[in-house]
């Protein structure tokens, strides 16, 4: 019987976990799993709080389904029917610039008539058509590659405020290749993003008449995907699928290399031993474990910076609001001044996130361009909230509802240069055979890439054991 520890009991540990036993067993393979959980419940930044009526996500708030690694997942855990769409209106997006909401384009027509870009913005965007393809394999920055091919205004207005939505972070920072590698695929496959949108518009308009549902242009691919009960049913549901020992409460302070296997030392002074031990723990938590295994792994995770965050849930009457709330929310540019970096209309994503003649309005503050938000007192995070509501969206009224999230280490940051660092973080553990990591620190920050990376690891994990016992 072979021993396995995961450390970590989010998404990512609880769905490698799960893959590890199911592989392990396909293979004939006789495993004991061990999750270990520094909180006293499973779901990391998974978290879905019912108060007061409201329905408040901590963290994230669904998956998009265009990608079928977390559907395959929730149909094979039996929660597949259970699985609860965002409505049709999410699909508008907006953008704040210039004193107004502007929608963002789904359409050639759209974009035309949109104000959001000016002219000579838009006569910049469609000349992207004419910009060569980048020759060079060396990462680029977002903003760098926004600049080439798109110009300054779009940047500004499109790709900034998208970037400070997904990741919290700073396009100037930012590695194009780790955050969006499907951009490099395009503009290597196709040439160009324009060239590449009239390609993949067309295969659309195909899927739309077979009668697929799609999600419209201005949002990323797929449509946004919870549960009634909010996200953390899938956490739950994964961890009542997982077949090894949970255990809550456990603080892991150490990894260190025996003879055959690890031992992980734990804050109460106690200790397993393990033949494995996969890591999904944050990247700065693994670097205090890792540094009694040398091989330099500390240092390469203490180069992948988090950015902070504070998540405000504000709930109203909705007779209280002056704007219709047919839509997925907005997002900010830095330089309009406004506190947040945008506000998501939960009650108008999905059905029953507020009681009856409510709305629930959740929006994010701080990130890497705005630190010091975390260090703001509630009061100061309410008052700077609603200034900005009052601001972009007309509403006078004080919140009836109010919860203040905090996050200090919100969304790891892919800085450039990210791939090199987790390639040197795996030649390192080629050095110590059993001992391997996954998480969105490491391989994509959303839902769907932490149970990719969970499957990915678990092959790894299986085919190791394997050719150790063969050998």
């Amino acid at each position: 019987m072979t021993n396995v520890i995961v450390i970590g009991g989010g998404i990512s540990g609880l769905a490698a976990a799960h893959a590890i036993e199911q592989q392990a067993e396909k293979a004939g393979l006789k495993i004991t799993t061990t999750v270990l959980e520094k909180e006293q419940r499973l779901g990391g930044k998974i978290w879905s709080i019912r108060d007061q009526g409201f329905l408040c996500e901590w963290g994230p708030n669904g998956f998009l389904d265009n990608k079928p690694m977390t559907l395959e997942l929730c149909e094979n855990i039996g929660i597949g029917e259970r699985l609860l769409r965002s409505s049709d209106n999410a699909r508008k997006r907006f953008i704040y610039s210039e004193g107004r909401l502007h929608r963002l384009p789904e359409s050639g027509p759209a974009f035309l008539r949109s104000q959001l870009i000016s002219w000579p913005g838009k006569f910049r965007l469609a000349g992207e058509l004419f910009v060569p393809r980048r020759r060079s394999d060396d990462d680029e920055s977002l903003a760098d590659f926004a600049r080439r091919r798109l110009g300054r205004e779009a940047l500004d207005k499109l790709i900034a405020p998208m970037v400070s939505g997904i990741f919290a972070g700073d396009p100037e920072q930012m590695s194009l290749q780790s955050c969006f590698p499907r951009i490099c695929e395009l503009e290597r496959e196709f040439g160009g993003l324009l060239k590449a949108m009239i390609k993949l518009a067309r295969k659309k308009r195909q899927e739309r008449k077979e009668g697929k549902q799609v999600a419209g242009a201005a949002g990323p691919g797929g449509i946004l995907t919870s549960f009634a009960g909010g996200i953390q049913e899938l956490t739950d549901s994964l961890g009542g699928a997982v077949r090894g020992d949970i255990r809550l409460g456990i603080e892991v302070t150490a990894i260190r290399k025996l003879a055959d296997g690890f031992r992980v030392e734990l804050a109460d002074g106690d200790s397993l031993e393990a033949e494995v031990v996969l890591s999904c723990a944050p990247a700065w938590a693994l670097k205090t474990m890792a540094e009694p295994l040398g091989a330099d792994i500390d240092e390469l995770l203490e180069q992948i910076p988090y950015s902070p965050m504070n998540v405000v849930c504000f709930g109203y009457q909705r007779e209280k609001i002056p704007l219709d709330l047919n839509g997925f929310g907005y997002l900010i540019p830095r330089n309009e001044g406004c506190h947040i970096l945008g506000t998501l209309w939960d009650s108008s994503i999905f059905t029953h996130r507020a009681p009856e003649g409510m709305v629930l309005l959740r929006s994010m503050m701080g990130g890497a361009t705005f630190t010091e938000a975390i260090e703001l007192s509630e009061n100061q995070v309410v008052a700077a909230v609603r200034a900005d509501l009052e601001r972009i969206m007309g509403i006078k009224a004080e919140p009836d509802f109010i919860r203040v999230f905090r996050h200090r280490r919100a969304i790891p940051m892919y800085l450039l240069e990210h791939r090199r660092r987790v390639a040197a973080l795996e030649e390192r553990l080629t050095e110590l055979p059993g001992l391997f990591v996954s998480g969105n620190a490491f391989y994509g920050v959303g839902l769907n890439d932490c149970v990719h990376a969970g499957n990915q690891v678990a092959d790894r994990i299986v085919q190791w054991l394997k050719s150790r016992s063969h050998g």
